[in-house]
């Protein structure tokens, strides 16, 4: 039997919450300067100001959970518990927009019930380095996934009456001096990769509120770049949203103001107020600016209320009691996207799943003991805890365990506890499976601090070698919020299994894959490298002199493996399941120049397996010689399959026209470029089942021609290039003068002996070239 599923490369498009009836702009007519000032700062750490017909909003922590404090606590031990749900990078591996979105309606519920009207989430930022200290929040190394995911979350959010938060823009990839550091990136780079995430959360889901972050950006404080906040925020994107900075992000409120950051937070006092109507006083800022930015805090405030229970606060009908806020709904959801976020990564001979009546060891403390989400602002008080030794307990019949090492072994050079590793190993001795539990203490992995390596620990390695001496049967379970260095064991275990940070349900999930009850579907949304020499930005990582030069350009991630042919441990998008699955009959169709459709890929898969599972179908994009440095493959488009064993599905992949295009730095615009696409699919960026070509028409060209354009670009041009051609072939140039001519500025050419060019000819070129040329750039730009 064939079915027919369809799963676009787009994410979820929702609505921002409706405004009320009430006009923001009129409302800010009638408020005195100060009463505007007031508006653009927190009234508290948590809270934004209320004026006369505006109320206040509140904020929290998210986005996997709802982090809510009293005005002015910042510590989480103060915070109401919730459900704390997967993190972003356990999330990014699920590659379902459809879960992550059911994730994030339940947190809108439970902002709701908490009297929260704006999650500060999603945070989408590009995973760098695995050296990121806070790649736990963050979604994958590749745009695409981390856009998809993210604008999932945002529609999840925002459908059911609560505003979210996108951050943090923009290029915040690094801890280390993130409030002073300047990332120093080229304009191709920073298109294609830094913000084409947030460029798809803001156009197909519409936030209503993005987060600028703390660093600066070549050179420039992201709160007070203009040309980011608003040309290409709300000038380019649409972005029709409140800029609220990051907790003590401003270095420069004016600057900011004029820049097109609208709220500061948290609560800047008196001082802060007293500043912007001096300086609107003064005339150093225009009334117009502050107003604007007013205005937009009024519209959040608005759509807030608007979007309100009707009867009463949340919180008055529920009581200060925080079991009245345990629900068992929103615990089952976690628990699923957490069995659907783990990664089975080897699996050899078939280990997996576990029998219940094998005689099972559980060694280490994280089995008992889980770290489940990482520290920092993104920190939940759970409602409750699953672990996974007592959900192992309750799958099998006859369990030992034993905690192998120490809570607090953390360093990479710590030695082990004789005496846990002497029981360890006791344990693992008559076991049928050994279950070692391995992972990175919190004390790792944090906001405000970069990781110094990608190691283990120590200890917990010489445990795990001394399991592996009496028993090789061992699945390796780890807990980590971003990769960590498996060379050292991987060709020593059968099995492993990556479980990054799993939220308040994961020792249950973590069960349910092992023993089968959920087939795991997880994939890799970083690459797994073999050492930390080998990632793209070792040499440049964290920088030096508050400057960190993002000298691999748009080769981030996979795309820096698969350009190099350098070997990885386990490639982007890899991840096992208990069944297997073909792929056949692969057609691919480009669409027109002027439409949104870019390519459209029909494939046949099929469960060639005994048990029903889930495929992650992944198309990858590619254009060989293109006039551009591309990297091999990019991913362009995926869905998720669920198919019973033997059961066959038609599944079509459309990837957007606009996610084949370049940025052109001549240009400053995206451009198609036309030729013959490879486009292949397969179960991860290494493991490609099928290929095809389609020719897709490009753009038409519109570099205008000026005096430094070289030779060679206006021999390429479409009007006049066969004229310069043919004038240069006239003055009897050599072929290896004409290659090197061809580097030569068009101002020059009139200053060359012989080359038939003179400087009226010259300026007669020009102006043939750009006079259609600059209509047509001026129509595309209205």
């Amino acid at each position: 039997m064939t079915k027919k599923s369809r799963a676009r490369a787009a994410g979820v498009s929702a609505p921002a919450p409706a405004a009320g009836p009430a006009d923001p702009a009129a409302i800010v007519r009638k408020l005195t300067v100060e009463q505007k000032a007031r508006l653009l700062s927190g009234a508290s750490f948590w809270s934004a100001a209320e004026a006369p017909g505006v109320p206040p909003v509140y904020v929290a922590d998210g986005p996997h959970g709802v982090r809510r404090l009293a005005p002015d606590v910042g510590d989480v031990e103060g915070a109401l518990p919730a459900t704390c749900f997967p993190p972003a990078v356990a999330l990014g591996s699920t590659f379902d927009v459809a879960l992550v979105a059911r994730v994030g309606a339940a947190v809108a519920a439970e902002a709701r019930e908490r009297d929260v009207d704006v999650v500060l989430g999603p945070g989408i930022n590009i995973k760098r380095s695995p050296l990121c200290g806070r790649n736990f929040e963050y979604v994958s190394e590749d745009p695409l996934l981390a856009g998809e995911i993210g604008a999932a979350l945002v529609s999840g959010i925002q459908d059911h009456g609560v505003a979210a938060c996108v951050k943090h823009f923009a290029a915040n990839n690094q801890e280390t001096e993130r409030m002073r550091v300047s990332a120093d990136i080229d304009e191709r780079t920073l298109r294609e990769i830094y913000l084409r995430g947030f460029q798809r959360v803001v156009t197909r889901a519409r936030p209503a509120t993005l987060m600028s972050s703390y660093n600066r950006v070549n050179g420039t404080h992201t709160g007070e770049d203009r040309r980011l906040t608003t040309d290409v925020l709300r000038g380019e994107w649409g972005f029709e949203g409140l800029v609220m900075s990051d907790w003590g992000a401003v270095h420069d409120r004016l600057a900011g103001i004029r820049a097109g950051l609208d709220l500061e937070m948290p609560a800047a006092g008196e001082a802060r107020v007293a500043e912007i109507v001096a300086a609107v006083r003064s005339g150093a800022l225009d009334p117009a600016d502050v107003d604007r930015s007013a205005g937009r805090v009024v519209a959040l405030a608005l759509a807030a209320r608007a979007a309100r229970p009707a009867a009463g606060t949340a919180l008055a009908e529920r009581g200060d009691d925080p079991e009245t806020w345990h629900d068992d709904v929103h615990h089952a959801l976690a628990r699923d996207a957490a069995g659907r976020a783990i990664v089975l990564l080897k699996n050899d001979g078939g280990l997996l799943p576990l029998a219940p009546r094998t005689r099972l060891a559980v060694i280490g403390e994280l089995a008992r003991t889980p770290r489940f989400q990482g520290a920092g602002s993104s920190q939940i008080v759970p409602t409750r805890v699953d672990d996974a030794l007592a959900a192992i307990r309750d799958s099998a019949t006859d369990v030992v365990f034993a905690p192998g090492y120490g809570p607090g072994a953390g360093s990479a050079d710590e030695l082990a506890d004789e005496a846990l590793a002497d029981e360890a190993v006791a344990a693992a001795r008559d076991a049928g499976v050994v279950l070692f539990f391995a992972g990175l203490p919190q004390s790792a992995e944090a906001e405000g601090r970069d990781r110094e390596h990608i190691e283990l620990p120590a200890a917990q390695l010489e445990v795990l070698d001394r399991v592996l001496a009496v028993n090789p049967r061992v699945v390796v379970v780890l807990s980590n919020g971003s990769v960590v260095r498996l060379s050292g064991f991987a060709d020593r275990v059968p099995a492993i299994v990556e479980g990054w940070l799993l939220g308040q349900a994961g020792g249950g999930a973590t069960a349910d894959v092992l023993f089968g009850r959920v087939n795991p579907s997880g994939r890799l949304a970083e690459t797994v490298p073999l050492r930390i020499e080998d990632t793209p930005a070792w040499t440049r990582f964290p920088g030096t002199g508050l400057h960190v030069t993002y000298g691999e350009g748009i080769f981030v991630g996979y795309r820096w493996y698969d350009a190099r042919d350098m070997a990885v441990q386990y490639p982007f998008g890899h991840g096992l399941s208990y069944t297997t699955f073909a792929y056949a009959d692969l057609t691919v169709a480009a669409g027109p120049a002027d439409g949104v459709v870019g390519l459209t890929a029909r494939l046949t898969v099929t469960n060639t397996g005994g048990v029903a599972g889930r495929e992650v179908v992944q198309c990858y994009v590619s254009l060989p010689g293109s006039a551009v440095p591309r990297a091999p493959r990019a991913l362009a488009a995926f869905a998720v399959v669920d198919l019973a064993p033997g059961e066959s599905r038609e599944v079509e992949l459309v990837v957007d026209r606009s996610d084949l295009a370049f940025w052109d730095v001549r240009a400053d615009r995206w451009h198609v470029e036309g030729g013959a696409y490879r486009v292949e699919v397969g179960a991860s960026s290494r493991d490609l089942r099928v290929a095809a070509e389609a020719e897709v028409p490009g753009d038409a060209v519109t570099h205008l021609l000026t005096p430094g354009s070289s030779v060679g670009e206006a021999m390429t041009h479409p009007v006049v290039g066969p004229t310069v051609t043919a004038l240069l072939r006239a003055a009897g140039l050599s072929d290896d003068v004409m290659i090197m001519t061809q580097a030569m500025p068009l101002e020059r050419l009139p200053y060359q002996p012989g080359s038939g060019v003179t400087h009226r000819r010259l300026r007669h070129l020009l102006g043939i070239a750009n006079g259609p040329l600059a209509t047509l750039l001026a129509r595309r730009r209205r």
